[in-house]
């Protein structure tokens, strides 16, 4: 929750100090935005992991809530019907209302923390989404390169062949064409030392993974698997 960040919407000081202070009681508090409805403008909203929407002025709640994202967390601690919450949580599917009861401030910090923590997850799910698809595209990229190691293979000796051939008969080239072939010469060797450490390092990455399969599957049973 270190990182996680919370804004709080609400025209009375006294809700927005006395959830500040509770929150920064806290072992690991949140980075803490404090707003008022007249301050609030849904096209300067930066995105937060949590909404807090307090006591606003009358009229005003309506346009906060259709500024905010319909998939954003939030808890609302506001007057309101059964009739409101309904229609409000067909909307926001992930909002939650705390009356404000004696014990609210307490209610909301432990209902705030399961919010955040589920924000934090989803987060940690969408990197692990991310490093997935790169890696998986990584493969497939090298997957490519093993399948065309042999063609590649066979086009820089085309070109070493020729190169070499035309380097035996240096009389027949200009001082210009001798130099690109010995260019192209280098190159070609140097690409081919290229291919040769990518062959190395598959076939390192194949016995490193045949090792650890074949650990694995020698593992000894637990005792509760040998009876």
């Amino acid at each position: 929750m270190r990182n996680a960040s919370v804004l709080i919407l609400t025209d009375e000081t006294e809700f927005a100090r006395l959830l500040t202070a509770c929150w920064q009681t806290e072992r690991q508090a949140p980075g803490i935005t404090v707003l008022s409805s007249e301050l609030w403008k849904d096209h300067e909203a930066s995105p937060h992991d949590l909404v807090v929407v307090g006591p606003v002025q009358e009229g005003k709640l309506p346009g906060i809530l259709r500024s905010l994202e319909p998939a954003a967390a939030v808890i609302l601690c506001v007057p309101a019907d059964s009739r409101e919450l309904g229609q409000l949580r067909s909307r926001y599917p992930r909002l939650v209302h705390i009356p404000l009861r004696e014990d609210w401030a307490q209610t909301l910090l432990l209902v705030a923390g399961e919010s955040l923590r589920r924000a934090e997850a989803q987060r940690l799910s969408r990197q692990s989404e991310r490093r997935a698809a790169k890696n998986e595209q990584q493969a497939t990229l090298g997957r490519y390169m093993i399948d065309m190691k042999h063609s590649v293979n066979n086009a820089l000796t085309s070109m070493l062949g020729n190169a070499e051939l035309l380097l035996l008969e240096p009389g027949q080239l200009s001082s210009q064409s001798l130099a690109q072939i010995k260019t192209i010469h280098s190159m070609a060797l140097r690409i081919n030392e290229i291919m040769q450490r990518f062959s190395s390092l598959a076939s390192e990455m194949r016995e490193a993974e045949t090792t650890s399969q074949a650990e694995t599957e020698a593992e000894p049973a637990s005792p509760a698997t040998r009876r």
